[in-house]
């Protein structure tokens, strides 16, 4: 990637267009035959635009040398393509950069799938954000960053919480406080859904129903239900067929579910 720390203070001047010793004209019409040392002065004049516009993207969790780069290839990508004549370089390059640059994190940078809209409206919140924390002198609220962009509340909050999708943690990675011996993770903490919840619905219906049944046949649905045994091993302990204890089962789950469904017992 061509740097330009040899010509740095030329270059610097070069973004507000006070540098006396570089003739633009010049290099743009040796941009159009063709001459490598014309590229090569453009790309150094005008390398300092292009840091400041990744300097927009700091915030974006991207390493500032890296999006040096990007926009660095943006710039590069904009001479190559130039054709002098149409217009002024400055005003070509601008919108080649950043595209290079949204391009870089709609590609790249992000961890999840985000709709692209959703992408450059976190930058635009996120900027925001940064502005504001300097003029209040504290952390902006939702509102606060609404009014500067010019979004909705709802909007600004869903770019906030699309922010996350940038870079989300592993559900591998350690919790937080565990020691380097600790082999407890995030995806421990999620929870799982508890069918208990719904047993303990039917539970006040069901178990005076099930007290109500004879004791073999209570024994049976035990077996089946809490010990989990088969018919043929319930029929072995209990001392009767696998066809007589699939006969005692269905009846006793025809009474309990009846004696439940009409609030009764199973008698």
């Amino acid at each position: 990637m061509p740097r330009a720390d040899s010509a740095k203070s030329s270059a610097d001047a070069a973004v507000t267009g006070t540098d006396p010793e570089f003739d633009e004209p010049a290099a743009l019409e040796g941009l159009r035959r063709g001459d490598p040392e014309a590229r090569r002065l453009m790309i150094e004049h005008y390398l300092p635009l292009a840091r400041r516009l990744a300097g927009r993207y700091r915030h974006s969790g991207e390493a500032a040398d890296d999006l040096e780069q990007v926009a660095s290839l943006g710039l590069i990508k904009a001479i190559d393509r130039f054709e002098p004549g149409v217009g002024a370089f400055a005003r070509y390059a601008v919108p080649t950069i950043v595209g290079e640059l949204k391009r870089h994190f709609r590609d790249k940078g992000w961890g999840m799938h985000v709709p692209r809209y959703l992408q450059e409206r976190v930058m635009d919140v996120n900027n925001a954000v940064e502005v504001l924390a300097t003029e209040l002198g504290r952390s902006p609220t939702p509102r606060d960053v609404a009014k500067r962009t010019g979004l909705g509340l709802e909007d600004v909050l869903e770019a906030m919480d699309a922010a996350g999708a940038y870079s989300p943690m592993s559900l591998d990675s350690p919790q937080p406080g565990s020691g380097e011996d600790d082999d407890n993770t995030l995806g421990q903490r999620i929870g799982a859904v508890d069918t208990n919840y719904e047993l303990a619905e039917w539970r006040p219906a069901v178990a005076p129903a099930v007290a109500a049944l004879p004791d073999r046949e209570r024994e049976i649905l035990r077996l089946r239900f809490v010990e989990d045994l088969t018919q043929s091993q319930i029929a072995q302990q209990v001392g009767v067929s696998q066809m007589h204890v699939s006969r005692l089962l269905r009846r006793s789950l025809d009474k309990v579910a009846a004696a439940a469904q009409h609030g009764g017992d199973a008698t």
